[in-house]
């Protein structure tokens, strides 16, 4: 049997690295650089040998056949971004508290249907939730759902599952929250408590597949995804994304995008801590 060596940007051969990108952006819509080549051996150079490819292209070919097992899932999963943390760029937590929770309380939208797409291992959605538990502690009075989705399951799993290591849960979260919502289960393991849990529930979902069975929502928070999509699949998840918002609906995107020429359905509203966008009425 060949000896399987460690995959390395510059053995990748050009033929190789373009066919995977092919795959990559078909199947998750993820669009990799021309020269990105070192970032695809730096995440898939472990699954490789221990799948014994012994190249990019051999990979590749797998990934074509009709039947890859959990192949395809796994390198989908090696190949996303899952870098996130709690109360992350905090102005759309505040936005909620301090104008989007008061909107909807006069509105008498009950519950407020929150999706957060892309929610990685959920900070995110617990965040939200935390933000709603606040706002109500407050004096105000309102309750939300949060679906937090995406491509990958062991993001889904540990989401759903509420428990974060103490580094994790520290990155976000000041140790008065961090006592107030969660619950030390040992010496480097915290639990989100049920009253926070209770908001969110989590499922398996690629933004490039269909909304139809996700229901409608008035807030949408799809944050630091849409920057890994071609042009044309951000237009289209951005389309389908105004579909399933109730009128009135709001979408929060990350702070460094911008959805100016991209985005019909959707007028720009600046607020008091940063700039979201409102579903355009018809």
């Amino acid at each position: 049997m060949t000896d399987v060596k460690p995959l390395t940007g510059s053995s990748i051969d050009p033929e190789h690295y373009r066919a995977f990108r092919v795959f990559l952006e078909q199947s998750c819509g993820i669009v990799l650089g021309d020269n990105k080549q070192y970032l695809v051996a730096s995440r898939l150079s472990q699954l490789m040998e221990r799948y014994g490819f012994r190249n990019l292209g051999e990979l590749v070919a797998r990934l074509q056949e009709p039947s890859t097992g959990n192949l395809r899932g796994l390198v989908i999963e090696a190949m996303t971004t899952n870098e996130t943390q709690f109360f992350r760029d905090v102005y759309p937590f505040e936005t909620l508290k301090k104008e989007l929770f008061p909107e909807f309380q006069r509105r008498r939208v009950w519950p407020v249907r929150v999706w957060s797409a892309a929610c990685s291992s959920g900070q995110e959605a617990y965040s939200i939730s935390i933000a709603l538990q606040e706002y109500n502690e407050e004096g105000g009075r309102l309750e939300l759902e949060v679906l937090g989705t995406d491509i990958s399951p062991s993001m889904v799993q540990q989401a759903a599952a509420g428990r974060y290591s103490g580094s994790a849960a520290s990155r976000g979260l000041s140790p008065q929250r961090l006592q107030r919502y969660f619950t030390q289960i040992d010496a480097n393991t915290w639990e989100v408590r049920p009253e926070i849990r209770r908001r969110a529930s989590f499922r398996l979902h690629n933004l490039l597949e269909s909304y139809s069975l996700l229901g409608r929502f008035d807030l949408i928070f799809c944050r630091n995804v849409l920057i890994y999509f071609s042009q044309e699949s951000r237009a289209d998840i951005l389309s389908r994304m105004a579909k399933v918002l109730n009128p009135g609906g709001y979408l929060i995107v990350g702070a460094s995008e911008s959805l100016v020429r991209q985005a019909d359905e959707f007028e720009l509203v600046r607020t008091g801590n940063g700039v979201i966008y409102r579903l355009k009425a018809k």
